[in-house]
């Protein structure tokens, strides 16, 4: 028997011709995939309904004329619309786990999923550990990821972004963490309910200079979750300041601030802190402990 014709094109040849589309059109990657042909097999398996983690097995069945012309406009709105691809799948996935998302929060991406899942942090946890805040918690995902991480914590999501807290209601639902997960709207820390145990935050942390360059991807994001002012270190000078208050005596505070390290340094230059090591390197995330704070 021969293998599909000419007329009838395969998952991986629409991926692979997707691919040099989105290269041609110079979109920008980084909301849940590197590079192109990820970006392309994202979008294709998504709109033919097929599993987004078996490529292999898919990627010899034929796709029909319809489903061609499907994906050719989801193709198209990716490149017209420059939306991340997560904007337009409503989807997008960490550490395995699916979230829910749209346009009024966040893309996630944290890398403190990963130090979820990798039990990286546990070292600085024990019996002690009940209480965990998920600050600046966007679509909820970290929220859910330690719920899950730690089934006899209690966490509570916080933002000062209504949207974001609608999106991080639908996350909360959606695992089944209503009894262990609360949301709340604050702004920073002022309307929590610690003293907690562990605080993780991905803040807004991208300095000015870099907001200017931004591709459009990461504009179609609310500026609130990312924009950290001119060095990027706004929201956390406040954060570190006023952490103390609100973690218990052995609490530590895990704290992304993306390729900020430079600014990071120069604005708290006697700041003890752990470095952890992520998939993109030891200069994403941080630890820092409540007694190095008080220092």
């Amino acid at each position: 028997m021969s293998g599909p014709s000419a007329h009838q094109p395969t998952v991986i040849s629409v991926i692979e011709a997707g691919a040099q589309q989105l290269e041609t059109a110079g979109v920008a990657y980084g909301h849940g995939t590197t590079n192109a042909f990820d970006e392309a097999a994202w979008l294709v398996l998504w709109r033919l309904g097929l599993p987004l983690d078996d490529l292999d097995h898919v990627a010899e069945r034929t796709v029909t004329p319809e489903e061609q012309t499907q994906v050719a406009a989801l193709l198209r709105e990716r490149i017209l619309s420059r939306k991340p691809a997560a904007y337009l799948t409503r989807e997008a996935w960490l550490q395995g786990v699916p979230f829910y998302v749209d346009e009024r929060a966040i893309v996630p991406r944290s890398f403190i999923a990963e130090l979820l899942a990798d039990g990286t942090i546990d070292a600085w946890l024990g019996e002690h550990t009940h209480k965990v805040l998920d600050l600046c918690t966007g679509n909820g995902s970290l929220a859910v990821l330690g719920a899950l991480a730690w089934p006899e914590v209690m966490v509570d999501g916080a933002d000062l972004s209504e949207d974001a807290l609608a999106v991080a209601r639908i996350n909360v639902d959606k695992h089944g963490l209503q009894d262990r997960i609360t949301l709340l709207r604050s702004d920073g820390l002022a309307s929590v309910r610690g003293p907690y145990d562990l605080i993780l935050c991905n803040p807004p942390y991208v300095n000015a200079q870099s907001m200017a360059a931004l591709p459009a991807e990461y504009r179609a994001e609310p500026e609130l979750a990312l924009a950290g002012g001119n060095d990027g270190m706004d929201f956390i000078r406040k954060l570190l300041r006023d952490a103390p208050a609100h973690m218990t005596e052995h609490a530590v505070l895990v704290l992304e601030i993306g390729n900020e390290r430079e600014h990071f340094e120069a604005a708290f230059p006697l700041l003890e802190v752990a470095w952890l090591e992520t998939s993109a390197g030891a200069d994403q995330v941080l630890l820092v402990t409540r007694e190095a704070l008080r220092r």
